[in-house]
């Protein structure tokens, strides 16, 4: 927690205060000639602690400038009569001794974007003021708010307030130089080219938001309690997915920003958010504690925090402010992960429709006149050229097939998962499409959450599934494909199983397609699994993450034999 605070002190904001400090002090020795006055300045002192300590804090930062508006205006009040018993010096100059104290936590409020506490100081000042102009009364004396000199000085501070409160935005706004509008192309140039160096040199899971979230969960193990943890991004489409998950047990968390709601207050107002009920779709019973923090990088919410301890006030405000200290840099990590994320899938989505027109375009129409050439030549053909004949049914029927296959991987480059239909409905569409072309019947067996996977987590999965049913087609010479999906968010597995004649090692082409699933499975950092089917057959599986006890509601489909 102390490296947290020292982290959080800003020096010129400390450097301020303590000139300001100095300075009021010197000018109500000058004024009263009376070092007891001087418990004011040790009061404000007091008042300042939080803003060196805890600037930052929700609770602490706010209340400490409060304090110090107050005491400076029952303070104007008393030094006010002081000096007017002196003599040297009249009522107004006493008040102007400690008023430019007033300018601190109003500026401070005004940089911190808080218009609505500024009003709330400048109101708060105001009463202060007249309280300690009018308590000097009760003791005999003429009350300092009866003259016009500290009604002048006390309106003046009010109006400089004022103005700092309201006007601050603005200059800066006016002063800040004009921006030069980026050309849209070169500034792309720019940023693809930073991004490009910074990919080459950080390792590759730095930038995986699954493992910057994990992470970051580990993190807070350290500083908060809890039972139950998970990082909600908005990767893919806008929908809030799981990216990390902790607890024994796994929870269908909940996923929508419309509900009534920790989470969807956490999003709107982008302040932690602490509950005393379950964040999951099937609340729990018992005592529960959740507190839900958004993950903000600038100005723009990318993500939340939740932690749930299954006792009641396990979140106080001091724990709060140690998970903040935690997220607040580990925000701008998972932002820059999700970004290449998104980069990365955009380029690799286009190259693959890129491919598929050339393909079509070019070879996929080649093939095709050079099918009609052999029809042609058949036709043309004499009755006594059998054997010749029999050659071009024979070449024709090679390049109907070839065909057939550049249809096929023309269908497989151009599936995507659908944000609607999910990551089984597209791996059930590619499969009956393939089986249909391939006589092949296939059986399906889904088991799908309602929650879902990253975008780009769903796009590998689904290129996997592509590439082991289009083994199970072309080389195994099985009759029946058994397909499973099972999709719990973090955790995924998906199970192709064929009872064909099994792996040959001298199929180089089939190496290079386990090969290639490896590679996939090990970006999204999961296992790929290969194993012989009793009592003939292959099953390969791709597992991410690790399964749980689910407590959500399923849309849980099993097809039956031949669909």
């Amino acid at each position: 927690m102390l490296a947290s605070v020292s982290a959080r002190v800003q020096p010129l904001a400390v450097a301020a205060r303590i000139i300001m400090l100095a300075l009021v002090a010197a000018l109500t020795l000058i004024a009263t000639k009376e070092p007891a006055q001087l418990r004011w300045i040790a009061l404000l002192v007091v008042a300042a602690l939080p803003a060196f300590l805890a600037p930052d804090h929700r609770v602490l930062g706010p209340l400490g400038r409060f304090s110090e508006v107050v005491i400076t205006g029952l303070a104007a009040g008393s030094i006010a009569a002081a000096a007017d018993l002196t003599g040297t010096v009249d009522v107004g100059f006493g008040a102007e001794a400690v008023l430019p104290y007033l300018a601190v936590p109003l500026l401070t409020a005004a940089l911190r974007r808080r218009p609505t506490e500024g009003a709330a100081l400048l109101g708060v000042a105001a009463v202060a003021l007249v309280a300690g102009g009018t308590l000097i009364g009760r003791a005999g004396t003429d009350s300092p708010i009866t003259q016009p000199g500290f009604l002048a000085a006390g309106g003046q501070w009010l109006v400089l307030g004022a103005i700092i409160t309201f006007a601050a935005d603005t200059m800066r706004q006016l002063m800040q130089p004009a921006e030069p509008t980026p050309q849209p192309y070169a500034e792309a140039t720019r940023l693809l080219t930073q991004l490009r160096s910074v990919a080459r040199s950080l390792p590759g899971a730095t930038l995986d938001p699954g493992g910057i979230s994990e992470h970051l969960l580990e993190e807070l193990r350290l500083v908060a309690p809890g039972d139950r943890a998970a990082v909600l991004s908005t990767s893919g489409g806008g929908r809030l997915v799981v990216l990390a998950q902790t607890g024994a047990e796994r929870v269908d968390w909940e996923t929508t920003l419309d509900s009534d709601s920790a989470i969807a207050e956490a999003w709107a107002t982008q302040q932690p958010q602490v509950a005393s009920r379950s964040q999951a779709r099937s609340h729990r019973r018992g005592e529960v504690s959740a507190l839900v923090v958004p993950l903000v990088a600038g100005v723009r919410t990318i993500g939340l925090v939740i932690l749930e301890a299954d006792v009641s006030s396990a979140y106080p405000s001091s724990v709060v402010f140690d998970v903040t200290g935690v997220t607040e840099p580990a925000a701008i990590r998972l932002e820059a992960a999700l970004l290449f994320d998104d980069v990365r899938s955009l380029a690799t989505n286009e190259e693959r429709q890129r491919l598929a027109r050339e393909i079509h375009d070019g070879v996929a129409q080649e093939l095709v006149m050079v099918g009609y050439g052999i029809d042609n030549a058949l036709a043309t053909l004499p009755e006594d050229s059998e054997e010749t004949a029999e050659e071009l049914r024979t070449l024709r029927n090679e390049v109907t097939r070839v065909i057939t296959e550049l249809r096929l991987s023309l269908f497989e480059l151009r599936s995507e998962v659908d944000r609607n239909g999910g990551l089984a409905a597209a791996i059930a569409e590619y499969a009956r499409t393939l089986g249909t072309s391939a006589g092949l019947r296939v059986h399906f067996t889904f088991d799908e959450s309602t929650a879902r996977l990253p975008a780009a987590t769903e796009a590998e999965l689904l290129r996997i599934a592509q590439e082991a049913i289009t083994n199970a087609r072309k080389h195994a010479g099985a009759s029946n494909l058994w397909v499973t999906c099972t999709v719990d968010p973090p955790y995924a597995e998906i199970e192709v199983s064929d009872d064909g004649k099994g792996f040959a090692d001298d199929r180089p082409d089939g190496r290079y397609g386990l090969t290639i699933m490896a590679e996939r499975a090990e970006r999204i950092r999961g296992r790929l699994k290969i194993t012989p089917r009793h009592p003939s057959g292959t099953t390969v599986a791709v597992v991410l993450g690790s399964p749980g006890r689910r407590d959500s509601v399923r849309d849980s489909v099993s097809a039956p034999e031949g669909e």
